[in-house]
């Protein structure tokens, strides 16, 4: 990455701004799961809201990152939070319109924020501090996650898109795949091999 780059995502401000982004977004995104959260029982009501969550993980690696510390564990739920729902958001609403739903200013406005969440995450990988158990936590918690909203019927309500959940889970099953090879190959695995 370019170290200007680099430099402006590293500087207080930047951090600072994202922050209060990322904090107000997730406020909104609770918000905007509030009838969903309501009707569905504890503790599958916990795996409801995705994005909110991922956005909420972000908000803790700013912080840290703030006070000059790494939380690589966080980062870890962080990235790749941030990317599968960022890319599973935007893919939605673009199916959505693909079949012949009438995208309204709403839906363009969850594919920027959404593509805007998975990029965030991964302009921040020169930062994180991410080693193999920690991308295997993270892991986990995002294949229980997926395992829970098409088992249990708790993905997020889009009526266009229900008659089509069964492909949607397989397709968000082979996205999760693909985001932790990302964060494994960008992160965790060495860029360039070790000469001895």
């Amino acid at each position: 990455m370019n170290t200007l780059v680099q430099y402006t995502l590293g500087k207080r401000s930047t951090l600072g701004l994202l922050l209060v982004i990322n904090f107000l977004g997730t406020i909104y995104g609770y918000y905007w799961y509030r009838d969903q959260l309501k009707a569905t029982p504890f503790p599958l009501s916990i795996f409801v809201p995705d994005s909110p969550t991922a956005s909420l993980f972000f908000c803790l690696v700013l912080v840290a990152f703030l006070f000059k510390r790494n939380w690589p564990l966080m980062e870890a739920l962080a990235v790749t939070s941030l990317f599968k729902y960022g890319v599973w958001a935007v893919g939605m609403n673009l199916a959505a319109g693909a079949i012949g739903y009438p995208l309204q200013l709403g839906n363009w406005m969850l594919v920027v924020s959404h593509g805007s969440m998975a990029i965030e995450g991964l302009l921040y990988i020169p930062f994180y501090k991410i080693r193999s158990w920690h991308l295997v936590m993270a892991a986990i918690v995002l294949i229980n996650n997926e395992m829970i909203d098409y088992v249990f019927h708790v993905m997020p309500w889009y009526p266009p898109l229900e008659p089509y959940e069964p492909y949607i889970g397989y397709i968000t099953f082979w996205l999760s795949l693909f985001t932790i090879g990302l964060v494994y190959f960008t992160c965790v695995k060495p860029r360039f091999p070790k000469r001895y």
